[in-house]
Formats: C-alpha cells, structure tokens, sequence
C-alpha cells in the first residue's frame, strides 16, 4: 500500500537539506541525532576503559568489546516486537519522549559506573542503551511516512542515514579522546553522557504531534509469539518482506568490514590506532554521500533501481579491496620490527589511496542500496502495522549481524586471512543481491528503467505531481517507440502493469523484460477473442486491487511520429470498473522528441519502416521527455477527447 500524497503544507521542498528548517522533521533529526552519538560516546569510552585503563578478571580486554556488543544487541532481539505495537498504538512524540527522558535516567546511572570504574553497572547501561535504541527504531522509521510526503521520503531517509553515521563517527571518536584524558577521562565521559541526554530530550519537545496508526491495538506481551507474527506480517507482502531481508544483508555486509576495521588496520595496512580510525572516517563519509546521493540520483522519488546498482558496487570495490590490500608493506626496518605507520606516514603511500577509495566507494554504494530500501518498506507496509513492521526488520538486522559475526570468526579461525574475508563477503553479495533481484524483478525492472532515462537518454519530467501516488488510476499515452514502457516506469513512482501489443513480447531483450514487468498481453480480437477478453479481465483487476494500469490507446507505435487515433479499449475497461465501483482517474501523457530515436520506427527497410538500427543516429544521452497533464475523471472519458489532451500535452498547450 502506498502512503497518501503530501498535502498542501507539505509540498515538496528545494531539496533534502531545507527540511532541516522545517519543525516536523528538524527537532526529530536532531533528536536521533543526539541519541546515536550518546549511544557511541558511551560504547566506545567504556570499551576503552576497560580494555586499557581497567584490569578486570572476569572480563579480560580480548572479550570486551564483543560482550558490549552483544549486551547491545540482545534487545533488539528481545524487545522489538514489543516496541513495534507500543509505536502503532501510541502517539508516536508522546513515545519519542518517554524514550529519551528514560536516557536522561540510564546516562546518569552511567555516569555515576564512569567515576566509580564500576564494570557491572556500565554494563547495564549497555544493556539499557540497547533497550532504548530498541524502543526508539520502530518509532523512528515510522514516523517519517507521517510527516513526510512521498517526493520527499528518498531525501528524508537519507538525511537520516547520513546523520547517524555522522553520530556514529562523532560519538567514538569523542568517547576515545575524552576517556584517554588522563585523570579526568572518566569524569567528562560522564559529564557528556548526561548532557547528550539532555540535549537530546529538550530538543524532543519540539517534535509535533504525530497520532497513533492504530490506537485500538492489543498489546501481545509476549516477545515469541509476537515477533513471529510481525515476521508473518511482513511476508504478507513479498516486496515489503524481501526488502527487509536486503537491508538485514546489509547490515551483515557492513558488519563483516567493521568489526574487523581494527585489526585490518593494525595486521594487513600496519597502521597505528590513528589509522583503524581513519578507516572508520572513510567509511562513514562514504555512507553519508551515498545516502544523500538516493534523493538527487531518484530525483526526488523512491527509486528502487538504485538498490541494483548500490549491489553492484558494493561487490565489485569489496573484491578490488582484496586486491588492493595484498602484499602490502609494512613501515621497513628502520623502524624496528613490529613498526606501524603513523597516518601521516601511512597517507604517504600511494598503494594505501587505493585502499581508502574502495573502502569509501562500497560505502557510498551501500547507502545507495540502503536508503531506498527503507523509503519502500515505509512506503508499501500497511501504516497500521509499519511500526511492527519495522520492528521485525529490527530483529531481522539483529540475527543478521550476530550470523555475520559468527561467520567472519569462523572464516578466520579456518586460516582465512582479512583480505580473503572482504573477498568472501563481496562475492557472496553478488549471489545474495542476485537471489533478491530475481525474487522481485521489480528492483531489477526500475533499475533498467533509471538506466534507460539517465544513461541513454537526458530524460526530462514535467507535471509529475499529477501521477498518483495511492490507489488506481489509467495512465494513458501516446506510442512512440519500444522503450516507452520503460520511461513511462522511470517517471513513476509505483509500479505500472501495461496492456500492451502482444507482438511486441517477441522483441530480443524488451520481451523478457515486460514478462518480467507483469505485462499484459492483448491481440485483436479477430485473431484470438479468449486472449482478447483475458487481456481486458486482467487490466480490471489491476484497477481492482488499487495500482496503476498503463495503455498506449493507439494500438501499435507510429509509424510516422504522428498521433494516431485512439482505440476504443480504454472505454471498456472504465464501463467494466465503473459497474463495479472502481472510479479510476484517466491521466494523459505524451512522450516528446522521442520520434527519430534507436527504438523509434524512424528507418525504412523494403519500404516498411523498421526500429532498433544504427545505434547511435542520434547519439547519445539525446533529450526526450515525458508532460503528464491532470487528471480526466472517468465519467468525462472519450477516445477523441483523451487524444485532444494527449495532443496538447505534444504541442506544450497543457
């Protein structure tokens, strides 16, 4: 199901950073902003503590961080499902600070475990600080479907995405440089924990309102039964549910890099400290651009078909980071045996940008897999259960993350060296990516169709808002070329099922690509009437379960680059959806300048004009374009009319 469209006060904005000025996203952007830094300031700095500054017994410094990590994480596996429901039920700012006023309490326990170096109550906290991150995701994710509208959703998840790995990268390097402050670490780690807190609690006061999606909802105590029915929530929509195991991928993905970034540094690059931080820098800008990329490279809507291409380059720069990581050398023996790079010195080498750059680039592509992701989920989950939703791709990112844990151990303790890691997780993403591509063709479907308007094509979308973003409607077009399905997909923000010719099925490459598509197949009826009449049968139930329906009413592409006249179809597929209650709007579209293109019957072969030869007549990235006029209501619909206003759209006079 798709969210609603924005309204009036929420017109879509210049681009995602002026959203920062705006009360209904800033103080929540600041606000889990706040809370992912106090996060990470309080991990690493008791990390630190105890690995260098503390001699614990029962907690040697090899299994710290790996018992803080895991403190963390088990609530997300215990209490996810819980939080779901308490954020489809409650008012979702009225949650948001209950959550951070708990932090208020959590941090000063906290602060009092930092000054009295004491182990047990800093590792409740950590417990309590996943609990309150566990409260906080479903809250978080939820939300922005709330407040956002849908050309602003891609822009809003990526401004969240980069924001928190910013908090991430600010909170560790500030809990490593105020615990190693000597005598007085501890005390301004405290200190910062509590006012964090603080800040992050005063600024949620000023979130709006954000109504509850389904107050009348039973709270299920019980985390078993629950989490396996949010799980079956999730499966009731296969793209919904495959998404949420692409993001978990992810984590994994992520996961494997790092937790291994310190050691990577220290045994492969021969770094110091200082370097094992800068591979946390690169890594975290990289995320950031890639997720603030999502909204320029899907202008402005959720784009889908960048998540083929973030996988892409995930794997192809994790296999490169492989390459580029063996036979590296170490300072030299003027140094001493066992010398490590300071960074200056390790920036000095040329072999180590390499390094640097795949590391930065399978970032930027992981947020470019990522952050449409998320808008999808957001976007399709019924808003009665996305909170519940999320709080199962929670869960699922936390199984995920301990499986790649386990795994990269395992890898390593049968004699796999770090690079040999890397080289493992790129080529078992390929598969992954694969496998999820090809359970919904629709990631692989968008992403031909993104290509196809940016790379062959400056593709230009004018009168976009007028393409609904919920419920049905018929998109009607004019028939210019072979690849007029394909832009039409590019320019919506939903999938479109297309009535289209059945001979154009046999077409090398663009077949397959429209069977894949769902499209449906018409012939005449004097040639076939039962493929004629399920054609039509077909093209209803799309308009009955509420997507769009996408038709070239002309019946075949122009053979001249004129409008042809429109057939009559379009009538009888709105007389049978109006007899069953189905007011699906009409909206005209025409395709411009794409008459003399490849793909247009511009040639003439034997006297019969022919697509698809001399590749490059016109060149490359030539300008077309796609005007969408307003909506036609159904009852004002005829053939002549429709092709009146598809005409005008041609001519600019819309």
């Amino acid at each position: 199901m798709s969210s609603p469209a924005a309204p009036a006060d929420r017109q879509p904005r210049p681009n995602q950073f002026a959203l920062l000025g705006q009360r209904r996203f800033a103080p929540f952007f600041w606000t889990q902003f706040a809370g992912a830094a106090n996060d990470n300031v309080f991990k690493f700095a008791f990390t630190v503590m105890v690995t260098y500054q503390l001699s614990v017994d029962w907690l040697p410094p090899a299994l710290a961080g790996l018992a803080i990590g895991a403190l963390f994480i088990l609530p997300f596996l215990l209490f996810s499902a819980t939080s779901g429901q308490l954020a489809d039920k409650y008012d979702k700012t009225t949650l948001i600070r209950f959550v951070k006023t708990l932090e208020i309490a959590i941090m000063a326990l906290a602060a009092w475990g930092f000054v009295t170096a004491h182990v047990v109550a800093l590792l409740g906290c950590t417990f309590l600080m996943g609990l309150h991150s566990t409260l906080f995701g479903p809250v978080k994710f939820a939300l922005l479907p709330q407040v956002l509208g849908e050309r602003e959703l891609t822009g809003g998840n990526g401004m969240v995405e980069m924001g928190t790995f910013v908090a991430i990268l600010t909170g560790n390097v500030a809990g490593g440089l105020l615990v190693a402050i000597p005598q007085v670490g501890p005390r301004w780690v405290a200190f910062a924990c509590v006012a964090l807190a603080l800040a992050g609690r005063m600024v949620a006061q000023a979130i709006p309102k954000v109504p509850a999606t389904d107050p009348g909802l039973r709270i299920n105590w019980n985390p078993v039964s629950e989490t396996w029915r949010n799980l079956k929530l999730a499966r009731g929509n296969a793209v919904v549910f495959r998404s949420l195991l692409g993001i978990s991928w992810m984590w994994f993905f992520g996961a494997v890099f790092l937790s291994q970034f310190p050691s990577f540094a220290k045994e492969v690059l021969h770094g110091d400290e200082q370097v094992a931080s800068l591979l946390l820098v690169v890594f975290s800008i990289g995320i950031g651009a890639g997720s603030l990329l999502c909204e320029v490279l899907g202008r402005r809507h959720v784009e889908i078909g960048l998540v083929p291409l973030g996988a892409i380059g995930m794997s192809v720069f994790a296999i490169d980071l492989y390459f580029a990581s063996r036979g590296l050398q170490g300072p030299g023996a003027a140094d001493g045996p066992g010398g490590l790079f300071a960074l200056g010195a390790f920036l000095g080498v040329a072999a180590h940008w390499r390094v640097m750059a795949d590391l930065a680039l399978l970032s930027l592509f992981a947020g470019l897999y990522s952050v449409p992701m998320y808008a999808l989920i957001q976007l399709r989950s019924q808003p009665t259960h996305r909170a519940r939703i999320i709080a199962a791709n929670n869960i699922l990112n936390a199984l995920f993350m301990i499986a790649s844990a386990v795994i990269a151990g395992l890898l390593l303790g049968a004699g796999f060296t770090i690079p040999q890691v890397f080289l493992f997780t790129g080529l078992a993403n390929a598969a992954v990516a694969g496998y999820i591509f090809l359970l919904v063709p629709e990631y692989l479907l968008r992403f031909v169709a993104w290509g196809v308007s940016r790379l062959v094509y400056r593709y230009r979308v004018t009168g976009e808002e007028h393409i609904p973003t919920a419920g049905a409607a018929v998109l009607v077009c004019n028939h210019v070329s072979f690849v007029d399905a394909v832009l039409l997909m590019a320019a919506s923000p939903r999938p479109i099922r297309f009535l289209m010719d059945h001979r154009i099925f046999r077409v090398p490459v663009l077949g397959g690509l429209f069977r894949l598509a769902q499209a449906i197949p018409v012939a005449p009826r004097r040639e076939d009437p039962q493929a004629y009449e399920s054609a039509f049968a077909q093209a209803v139930q799309v308009l009955r379960e509420g997507d769009l329906l996408g038709i070239f009413p002309e019946g075949s592409i122009t053979r001249d680059g004129a409008l042809q006249p429109f057939k009559g179809g379009v009538m009888k597929i709105l007389e049978v959806a109006r007899a069953e209650g189905i007011a699906a709007p009409v909206i005209p579209m025409a395709l411009t300048n794409l008459w003399g293109s490849y793909f247009s019957r511009v040639e003439v072969r034997n006297g019969e004009p022919v697509a698809m030869v001399r590749p490059f007549r016109r060149g490359l990235f030539s300008r077309v374009g796609l005007r969408v006029g307003s909506a036609v209501a159904p009852a004002e619909v005829q053939p002549e009319a429709l092709r009146l206003r598809v005409s005008g759209l041609l001519e600019g006079n819309a």
